[in-house]
């Protein structure tokens, strides 16, 4: 039991037309790996209030290599998406309505992230450039006293001196979901078709797997890891040239 561990990952905007420094929790995943047994459980909260924010992503070329960031404006009850204007603002009146929208949803995600951590003991949570992450978990109230916290982002830069993306690692490590199964270049797991469902283009949950995959290439293989990282920068530098 205390050699499970914890992945965490949050998806969250700005609401549209608002202060570009308020953050909307959209959506959040918990992913806990048994390394005795190889099991994995993933559940995952979404917010679905009636609020649009701005999604932001990034558009990679096949390196995993940063090309743009794309902008969207998607509604957290309908999920529907429509065209970002950077020119559009909310009237005072309106950001009120969304602020007091949004406020009643710290309980539940509170109560969420607690509930996990009753359900599931662990020795570790892991996270990926996750400082805000956890920032806006504790401004929803969510305690981690005394827990292990690490940020796997961190760790791959201490040793590679390479900042890298969550892009470029699923590239090193080759991930891929393919029938029911996580798969890299040297882990397998299968996943409870609950589970999979779960596994969406851009999720946090998706996130939340390529961690997973990307923590155990690091921890358990970790010449090859460095060996296909280093290759891989090899290749940027040369598409650069």
């Amino acid at each position: 039991m205390d050699q499970n561990i914890a992945f965490l990952e949050l998806k969250y905007g700005n609401i549209y037309g608002g202060y570009p420094n308020f953050y909307a929790i959209s959506e959040v995943a918990f992913l806990l790996y048994e390394p005795q047994t190889n099991r994995i459980f993933l559940e995952t909260w979404l917010n679905e209030i009636d609020v649009d924010i701005v999604n932001v992503y990034s558009k990679t070329n096949e390196l995993g290599n940063t090309i743009g960031k794309v902008r969207e404006v998607m509604n957290m009850r309908t999920h529907r998406k429509r065209p970002y204007d950077e020119e559009f603002n909310l009237s005072e009146e309106d950001l009120d309505k969304a602020f007091f929208k949004l406020r009643p949803t710290r309980r539940p995600m509170k109560f969420f992230m607690n509930k996990m951590f009753k359900k599931y003991r662990f020795r570790e949570l892991v996270t990926f450039d996750g400082k805000r992450d956890i920032f806006l978990c504790e401004k929803a109230q969510v305690d981690f006293y005394r827990m292990r916290i690490s940020d796997l982002q961190k760790d791959i830069t201490a040793e590679t001196n390479y900042l890298f993306s969550l892009n470029k690692l699923a590239k090193v490590i080759n991930y891929r979901e393919d029938y029911g199964f996580l798969k890299s270049n040297n882990r397998d797991y299968r996943l409870h078709p609950i589970a999979a469902r779960q596994i969406t283009p851009r999720s946090a949950a998706q996130d939340a797997a390529r961690l997973l995959l990307i923590h155990q290439e690091y921890n358990n293989n970790r010449d090859d890891f460095l060996m296909k990282a280093a290759l891989l920068l090899n290749k940027i530098e040369m598409m650069k040239k």
